[in-house]
């Protein structure tokens, strides 16, 4: 698109302000900054990135509100954008260019679907999807191929859920949530307790909810507790291979990255960020808006705000200097040594 229809439909999205000396000037595709070519609109954000102003092929960039760069993508001859948000922006203009994949409305043959089931308009089902009695689905959900859903689950209007995913009873899914392939929701918590005869089975009676605008990432698993239920506030999003333990209660506009496990009882205040394979331990809170560090290891509460890392978590300040330390743990041990060993000289 012409780079000044590309402003005009991005100005909502927060521009501050553009540069163009090309009035023709033709925006073909979006590219990283250092992978762009003419025709690419690209951005940048954080000192890092700034210097690929000087050799990018990009014909646009999107800018933050510093005048200097701005001055810079001027003098090379590139149209640029400012925002107080780039990479936001950028995700926008994304949207302009690419619409994944969705099909269209519609029943594949092939599909299992109880009588009792109520299927919303413009519904896709794909093939080999078995649903099952007294299932509630709303208006435009698309079901890819191979998912089962069983009995009593409700999915709220524009939701997706991806090839081979399986909903266990009663898990209720809002509206406009994302679940990649392969996600178990729903299935049955870690629920075994001592007896004299060995672990005995605790039936788990609960179920899962999923609130609006969930985004739940391939192979990840939501597990409901023998009682009560396992939450995932709105907005939250979850990435590949996470384990959400029974009775845990994830707040909204939450990230929770790769490999992350949460046993059950957990709770996470709102706009918590776990960041790859972390690890909370049973019952433990963590207030809204802390942070914790990639492997930390986390085993009780965690204040609000906090940024917190390490096994077991320390603050983060704490842990860069300890660590910063570790490696110099033989160089003080053979210093220890020279000491009591003129110690023991002396004496």
């Amino acid at each position: 698109m012409n780079f000044s229809e590309l402003v005009a439909q991005l100005a909502e999205a927060g521009v501050i302000g553009s540069f163009s000396a090309d009035a023709h000037l033709d925006i073909v595709n979006v590219a990283a900054i250092e992978e762009a070519e003419t025709g690419s609109l690209s951005f940048i954000e954080g000192d890092s990135y700034a210097n690929y102003l000087q050799s990018t092929r990009a014909s646009a960039v999107i800018l933050p509100d510093d005048e200097l760069l701005q001055q810079q993508a001027q003098e090379r001859g590139i149209a640029w954008i400012s925002s107080a948000s780039p990479k936001a922006l950028f995700a926008d203009a994304i949207s302009l260019f690419y619409q994944p994949y969705r099909p269209a409305p519609g029943r594949h043959p092939t599909a299992i679907i109880h009588e009792s089931a109520t299927l919303g308009a413009n519904v896709s089902v794909g093939a080999h999807v078995v649903i099952d009695a007294n299932v509630d689905i709303g208006d435009d959900v698309c079901i890819a191929a191979n998912v089962v859903l069983y009995p009593g689950v409700i999915i709220g209007d524009r939701s997706y859920l991806h090839a081979n995913c399986t909903i266990h009873e009663r898990t209720q899914i809002g509206v406009d949530c994302i679940i990649q392939s392969g996600v178990v929701l729903g299935a049955e918590g870690f629920g075994f307790v001592p007896s004299a005869s060995g672990l005995k089975r605790m039936e788990q009676s609960g179920c899962v909810v999923i609130e609006a605008g969930v985004e739940i990432g391939c192979n990840s698993t939501v597990d409901r507790p023998a009682v009560g239920e396992t939450r995932i506030g709105a907005n939250t999003k979850i990435d590949n291979l996470v384990q959400i333990g029974h009775g845990c209660r994830i707040g909204k506009n939450c990230a929770i990255c790769a490999q992350v496990g949460l046993a059950g009882g957990v709770t996470l205040g709102d706009g918590v960020t776990l960041a790859g394979q972390v690890g909370v331990a049973n019952r433990a809170k963590i207030g809204a808006g802390a942070t914790a560090s990639a492997k930390t290891g986390i085993h009780r509460d965690v204040k609000a705000g906090a940024l917190v890392s390490g096994f077991p978590a320390i603050d983060n300040a704490l842990w860069r200097r300890s660590a910063a330390l570790y490696k110099r743990l033989p160089e003080f041990y053979q210093s220890l040594r020279q000491i009591q060993q003129r110690l023991n000289q002396d004496s």
